[in-house]
């Protein structure tokens, strides 16, 4: 199945010069959503994983069934003042200006083998953050895995310890 028949280009969203991957049309598919989870949690191969994060918000829906798969945790990164517990953050540099990831100060256990996932990988910025906190809280990142990556941003070279899976490549 060729899943790039599921993701629709949003031209100038969410601002002028971008070209946006739309993934809902894949959601509203369930046969294109089955296979995307058979291909992610493929990425993963036999390696024991303790904990799914996931990142706000479109990483919070293969996360979730990456999760079930692999029968671990799922834990969500939100953006500030979105999780009820005590949480620690990190900031981060956007293109124009700075943005923070909280996760709950509990989510991860010192030497839990952690699969952070999202969407998209672009600039690699947001999964860098998302290393840091998980590392902070004793955490080892087994792998970033995301459904498609954008090569021609390079979100690769912010990830250079790190083992980078998807499943589309652009």
């Amino acid at each position: 199945m060729d899943l790039t028949n599921y993701i629709r280009d949003i031209k100038d969203f969410p601002k002028e010069g971008v070209v946006f991957k739309d993934i809902t049309p894949l959601l509203a598919n369930v046969k294109a959503m089955e296979y995307a989870t058979k291909e992610l949690r493929a990425l993963i191969g036999n390696q024991s994983i303790d904990v799914v994060v996931g990142i706000e918000s479109r990483g919070f829906f293969f996360g979730t069934l990456l999760a079930k798969e692999l029968n671990c945790a799922f834990v969500p990164v939100r953006k500030p003042n979105k999780l009820p517990a005590e949480t620690t953050s990190e900031t981060y540099a956007l293109e124009y200006g700075k943005d923070t990831l909280e996760i709950h100060t509990d989510a991860i256990k010192k030497g839990d083998k952690v699969i952070i996932h999202d969407d998209v990988l672009a600039t690699g910025g947001t999964a860098q953050a998302v290393c840091k906190l998980v590392e902070k809280l004793g955490g080892k990142v087994v792998q970033c895995n995301f459904l498609m990556e954008l090569s021609f941003l390079e979100g690769r070279k912010k990830l250079q310890n790190k083992e980078v899976k998807s499943v589309i490549t652009y």
